[in-house]
């Protein structure tokens, strides 16, 4: 059985005046560009089971839009851990994912997203993986042991 996991860098955030990174508010074009990747992935039938979103506040605004487009709101854990999060770190929150979830949603910052699709992507180089960017990856191997060389990932945006 494979697994489905679809990998979105958060949409474009306000520029840092003050106060925390973490805290940076989606722009007005970050969120069209959120509900224009939700309606994608409306489209193209690609509805997540569960999600793994950052607990920075432009990766929950990106995910909050991006699920208005989606016939229903998928169950969602908010982790601190992924704002800061290297592949391994990402790949770590993936592997305690709930067996039962066919198709898994990560929502997260560059550059660990591009990092994340280019390690399923052996044969092609990733060049870009801009804000809103999505990227889908089919694993052959249940949520435990999600690794690069366990899938193959393909860019959607």
């Amino acid at each position: 059985m494979t697994k489905r996991l679809i990998v979105l860098r958060h949409a474009q955030a306000e520029p840092l005046v003050d106060g925390s990174d973490h805290e940076r508010p989606l722009s007005e074009e970050g969120r069209e560009q959120a509900r224009a990747a939700g309606e994608y992935l409306a489209a193209g039938a690609l509805f997540p089971d569960h999600v793994i979103c950052s607990t920075a506040l432009r990766t929950r605004q990106t995910l909050e839009l991006v699920t208005e487009a989606l016939p229903h709101a998928p169950s969602a854990d908010y982790e601190r851990d992924a704002y800061a999060a290297d592949v391994p770190a990402i790949l770590e929150l993936v592997s305690r994912t709930d067996p039962e979830v066919e198709n898994l949603l990560v929502v997260g910052h560059n550059p660990t997203m591009a990092q994340l699709v280019a390690a399923f992507m052996a044969d092609e180089p990733l060049i870009s993986f801009p804000t809103a960017g999505l990227a889908v990856v089919d694993l052959e191997v249940e949520w435990l042991y999600a690794a690069p060389g366990t899938g193959a990932a393909r860019l959607l945006t």
